[in-house]
């Protein structure tokens, strides 16, 4: 709150208003957080498709407030799903940041505000658009490159309906709902990119993971002598 009274006595205007301006809102554009939001400003970004990214888990230890996420959806503006940084979260986890996006604006907007499938689609295909690749990833179509995960669905905390019991395969909110809700990373079977499994039964291939922890543990000592 204070940056934003600094830059109104510093430039006479909100931030988004400048940064429009300066000619840098545009569809090239990312800006994470956007909790301060004045209408002017929502519309600002409506009006140029500059994207959004919701990182919930950072705004909550940080107190930083509520992204009014629902309200910008509604209004047409692409928003991702983010974990911010290391130091403004400790836990790189887009699970968790999928629950909580799904969960922290029901009480102002109602049960039915952040449905499971929106949710999931912040986390894959608007972050896709944000990015500009949506030609080449974050939905699975012909043409586009294989990145993808497999999930394990058959376990009593993030079951889905059996197909041999219900005669039909799960909706798609179904499906949202036990990865958003429900699932972890330790239900992560594989993560492959560009069609080359990178991670596998726990294990991510391209990463030593006995040295990777000698250099955590080393940086940790310079910071915490």
């Amino acid at each position: 709150m204070k940056e934003i009274q600094l830059v109104k006595k510093l430039v006479h205007c909100e931030n988004i208003e400048y940064l429009h301006q300066l000619g840098m809102t545009s569809p090239r554009l990312v800006l994470a957080h956007c909790i301060w939001l004045k209408p002017n400003e929502q519309n600002i970004l409506k009006r140029t498709g500059t994207h959004v990214v919701h990182c919930p888990s950072s705004n909550m230890k940080l107190a930083s407030g509520f992204a009014h996420v629902p309200e910008m959806r509604a209004a047409g503006i692409n928003v991702a799903l983010g974990a911010d940084g290391a130091p403004c979260n400790n836990n790189l986890n887009m699970f968790t940041e999928m629950r909580l996006a799904a969960l922290i604006h029901k009480p102002n907007s109602g049960p039915k505000a952040m449905r499971a499938q929106e949710v999931l689609d912040m986390a894959t295909i608007n972050g896709a658009k944000a990015l500009g690749w949506f030609a080449d990833i974050g939905s699975i179509e012909v043409g586009k490159k294989a990145d993808l995960i497999a999930l394990d669905l058959n376990n009593v905390e993030n079951a889905i309906p059996a197909l041999e019991q219900t005669k039909k395969t799960p909706s798609i909110e179904v499906l949202a709902s036990s990865i958003v809700y429900s699932s972890s990373p330790q239900h992560l079977k594989w993560t492959m990119v560009d069609g080359k499994i990178l991670f596998e039964a726990g294990r991510v291939k391209t990463i030593d993971r006995s040295e990777l922890l000698k250099k955590v543990r080393a940086a940790q000592l310079k910071i915490n002598p």
